[in-house]
Parts: C-alpha cells; sequence; structure tokens
C-alpha cells in the first residue's frame, strides 16, 4: 500500500511527514529548507510510493485564513504543476506547533533541544499526518 505524506510548509523550513506502509502510524522524516522542498519531493517520489499529501492549511482561530496563507497557496501552486497526478488533501494546521513544544517538554527534551525549530516542524506535520489517520480511521 502506497503511503501518505505530509508537509508543514514554511517560509523558512518545511517539516514532512511520513506513514508506513500501512498507512496506521505518521512518523517524522524530515526538516528541509522550504526553497528545496520541490526537489526533496521529486527525489523522494522516485523511491516511495506516496498515494497523497497532505499539506497544512493556516487558519486563524476563527476561520479565517491567517497571514502565511499566501506563501503556502505559492507552494500548493508550485506542487500541484511539478506533481500534476499527486492527491493533495489540504488539512487544518491550527495549533500543531503548541502541540509539537508541548511534546518535546512531555518527552523530556531538554530546553536547548526544545529551541530547535527544525524539529518543531517535523514534529508538527507528524501531528497533523497522525491527526488525519485517526480521523479516517472512524
Amino acid at each position: 500500500m502506497p503511503r501518505i505524506l505530509a508537509i508543514d510548509y514554511g517560509q523558512k523550513r518545511t517539516g514532512i511527514a511520513i506513514t508506513d506502509e500501512m498507512q496506521i502510524i505518521a512518523s517524522g522524516l524530515t526538516t528541509i529548507a522550504s526553497e528545496t522542498s520541490i526537489a526533496f519531493l521529486k527525489d523522494y517520489f522516485a523511491k516511495e510510493k506516496v498515494e497523497k499529501v497532505l499539506i497544512g492549511e493556516p487558519k486563524q482561530m476563527n476561520g479565517e485564513p491567517s497571514q502565511s496563507t499566501e506563501i503556502i497557496e505559492g507552494f500548493v501552486t508550485k506542487f500541484k504543476k511539478n506533481f500534476p497526478d499527486m492527491a493533495i488533501e489540504r488539512v487544518d494546521e491550527r495549533f500543531t506547533s503548541k502541540m509539537a513544544f508541548q511534546t518535546m517538554i512531555d518527552s523530556g527534551l531538554k530546553k536547548k533541544q526544545r529551541q530547535n525549530k527544525a524539529l518543531v516542524d517535523e514534529i508538527s506535520a507528524t501531528i497533523m499526518l497522525q491527526d488525519y489517520l485517526t480521523r479516517k480511521m472512524f
């Protein structure tokens, strides 16, 4: 069974998470520089079967688009142009960064390790993907 990949796209960094082949467990894959995201994905898709990509959709508390929406929409346009046959699903990414930071605290990471924004982005993508998998099961 092909995997599902989640992207937490940001202006500087992009967190990426992937499922196992059974689409049960989400795991952080990596964090990359955002400007390299299309090249990274081309390489990854050449090596692994992926059936769907989840891309975070930033919203404010009231459901309105956030400040970073324009940046992410630009990425989505570029993604669709480069991967026209790949299924995309947009997912709400509200609170994922806060949840990622709390996960880092709960797992006992030291303060210096919790300041690693790349790790926060990767964990955020993992939380988005695991939430999607949980909702899909019920």
